[in-house]
């Protein structure tokens, strides 16, 4: 395996693990901080949107253009990217609401860890919210892998944003489990667990399309996951973190996020 393959799926491994990181504050806090959780949500709106429209997109369509001409690829370019809207929307419907993870609602109380049990509502929304999430990071991954196959840097800037949208989503599974069974430990590891989808899709993306990731297959997937990350920040993220906060403070953490990703690009 060449070394632009290990980067590849290292990166796609990174992404994963950071649902990890959202299941640390149960490690550590004993009530939801729904101010800090809208911010959170909204930093990767910001980040997820603008890594959309700037680097994926615009680099797919320039992908389709150098390899099928200026009109044709510009049309294909624009189809998957919509394809990738209508791929998530269809995704999120297939999930019932109660079990999706962009979905699941807290209060700022949720009552005492540990008073309940592994039989309560909030245990079986936990594992089912970790099942949902594994299978929503399935195409993150193959995403992730296809970036960095073609463009090291470009795999590390969707590898961030990807890791900075499974942050809040690490949360939403171990949220309920640990309130539903009072186990720290377990409510981590479950949350960790999750995001080992991305890796699998990073598998996959090997062994089935590696031979096939020419440039025309790369711009489209570019396209089709732009299209994917907008619909998730618009119809999920963003109404969420609306949800739990103030409407200005999702607002700031949408800019401080596309901040963020700008600076990243201008690194990068």
């Amino acid at each position: 395996m060449n070394q632009e393959l290990i980067n590849a799926f290292a990166l796609t491994f990174f992404a994963g693990l950071a649902t990890g990181i959202g299941g640390i504050p149960v490690l550590f806090s004993r009530k939801m901080n729904t101010r800090f959780l809208a911010g959170s949500l909204g930093f990767s709106a910001g980040v997820m949107l603008y890594v959309s429209f700037v680097e994926l997109y615009a680099t797919g369509t320039s992908l389709l253009e150098s390899s099928l001409g200026s009109g044709t690829g510009t049309r294909i370019s624009t189809l998957a990217f919509f394809a990738g809207i209508m791929l998530a929307g269809l995704i999120d419907k297939l999930v019932p609401e109660e079990q999706n993870p962009h979905e699941i609602r807290f209060s700022s109380e949720t009552g005492s860890p540990g008073s309940q049990n592994t039989f309560h509502p909030l245990y079986r929304v936990g594992l089912t919210t970790a099942f949902a999430i594994a299978v929503h990071n399935l195409p993150e991954g193959l995403a992730t892998f296809a970036a960095a196959t073609s463009d090291t840097g470009l795999g590390m800037v969707v590898a961030s944003a990807v890791a900075i949208h499974n942050i809040p989503e690490g949360l939403a599974v171990a949220i309920p489990i640990y309130f539903a069974t009072g186990n720290r430990i377990k409510a981590f590891w479950y949350a960790l667990l999750s995001g080992m989808a991305e890796p699998v899709g990073a598998v996959i993306g090997y062994m089935i399309l590696a031979p096939l990731l020419g440039a025309t297959l790369h711009g489209s997937l570019f396209s089709l996951v732009a299209g994917i990350m907008v619909f998730i920040s618009l119809d999920e993220l963003l109404p969420t973190a609306e949800e739990y906060g103030e409407h200005h403070l999702c607002i700031y953490g949408m800019v401080a996020g596309m901040l963020t990703m700008a600076a990243s690009l201008l690194i990068l």
